[in-house]
């Protein structure tokens, strides 16, 4: 059998002129003699931003000269040099190896900034999985001590709100990555059958969206199935013992898929109903998708996130329905966060909370470029029903990239 050779898109040494002009103008803003911009195991991989790749460390980003990628074993900058070897152009010719935040403030000393000030990327980030911060207690610990005269300010926010807006190189990368994730959901819709376990489903959605030679953002596929539950995360199934549940006449199948090209990611959230379904779950569907028409028909250039979510929440409202999980965010990175307060007091979850809840509400105006999952869900009861995928906002309104999980898939 012959091989078709893959090829994602990819991004130019133009691209890296802009984003580090714009991490630099940035910089000079607010003061900056350089930059510490965290990987190490963040969701959203912030120093892909300057360097086209992800390490698992730190890049060290001062205003005048060239960075330096820090990563925690010899294996990380091999591969880079293998891929250099094989035709990739590297964005940072300077990589190595650091074990520890001492180590790390040793660059830091060399490049004069040991005793200027510093911005820090993913100290206080806040994304899905990383609410605490991005980067490892130990390492922030040791390297402050050794660099005791440094004056460091946590500018996450500012720097994802420059991750936002796309060039037309990133955008094409979330348009590869959507392509995949519809694929996916093809496969979904056509293996979803009563008797069949939801390993299967989320075994072959996986292959269909690596076969295009891209990766997954963590946690790869969120997954829940059955008549009614508010059950949702990666399957249990995945990290403990218990048996991958078998589906079932009148259930829901409900998957979130997240792939990205290079660190471009795209959300669809695909539902298949084993008819049949319950009145409740039915209107729950009737009202997410009218959710996701409203915001459709509203996006545009412009306007507030805030506005956008009273558009969206509007059909829950009317229906008297509630929302668990946000019904749109942004996407690279994820931290702009449309969590609807409609009807919360429907939501009898019965789960602690220790202190107040820390996450921060962030707002922003719609730019062309910016790319958002859109999510609409609908909860009455325990019941909830979840569709939508991921739309770029154009000129002059937005460009839908999904169509199959925008709507529930009933299968007889």
């Amino acid at each position: 059998m012959t091989h078709v050779p893959i090829q994602p898109p990819i991004l130019s040494l133009t691209e890296r002129s802009r984003r580090w002009a714009r991490v630099r103008s940035l910089m000079r803003e607010r003061g900056f003699d350089g930059l510490l911009v965290a990987g190490f195991r963040s969701r959203e991989m912030y120093e892909t931003y300057i360097t086209d790749d992800y390490n698992e460390g730190c890049v060290i980003f001062p205003l005048e000269g060239n960075p330096v990628v820090i990563t925690w074993a010899h294996l990380r900058v091999i591969r880079a040099r293998w891929s250099q070897e094989r035709g990739t152009m590297l964005w940072v010719d300077d990589y190595r190896v650091a074990t520890s935040g001492t180590a790390v403030a040793e660059v830091l000393r060399e490049k004069s900034l040991d005793g200027s000030s510093l911005g820090v990327v993913g100290l206080s980030s806040q994304a899905p999985t990383e609410i605490y911060g991005a980067i490892p207690a130990n390492f922030w610990m040791e390297l402050t001590a050794a660099v005791p005269k440094a004056r460091w300010e946590d500018v996450s926010e500012e720097f994802s709100h420059l991750m936002l807006v796309k060039s037309d190189e990133e955008l094409a990368q979330v348009r590869y990555a959507a392509r995949a994730a519809e694929a996916a959901c093809r496969v979904v819709v056509e293996l979803t059958v009563p008797g069949i376990g939801e390993e299967v489903v989320f075994a072959e959605a996986t292959r269909e969206m690596l076969r295009h030679g891209i990766g997954l953002r963590y946690p790869t596929i969120v997954m829940n199935s059955g008549a009614h539950t508010l059950s949702w995360g990666p399957p249990r199934w995945t990290t403990s013992g218990e048996a991958p549940r078998i589906l079932e006449r009148g259930d829901l199948l409900q998957m979130e898929l997240m792939p990205l090209c290079g660190n471009q990611e795209v959300q669809v959230q695909m539902t298949v109903a084993l008819d049949p379904v319950d009145d409740t779950n039915l209107k729950c569907e009737q009202v997410a998708r009218a959710s996701y028409d409203a915001g459709i028909k509203a996006l545009k250039p412009g306007m507030s996130f805030a506005d956008l979510l009273a558009v969206m929440e509007e059909p829950l409202n009317s229906a008297g329905c509630w929302g668990y999980t946000p019904l749109v965010h942004s996407l690279g990175p994820h931290f702009l966060a449309g969590r609807t307060q409609v009807n919360q007091e429907q939501a009898n979850l019965n789960v602690p909370f220790v202190g107040p809840n820390a996450a921060r509400r962030r707002q922003a105006l719609l730019q062309p470029g910016m790319v958002f999952a859109f999510e609409p869900n609908a909860c009455i009861g325990n019941h909830r029903v979840n569709i939508g995928g991921s739309v770029v906002v154009t000129s002059t309104g937005c460009e839908e990239l999904n169509h199959i999980p925008t709507s529930v898939a009933h299968k007889q």
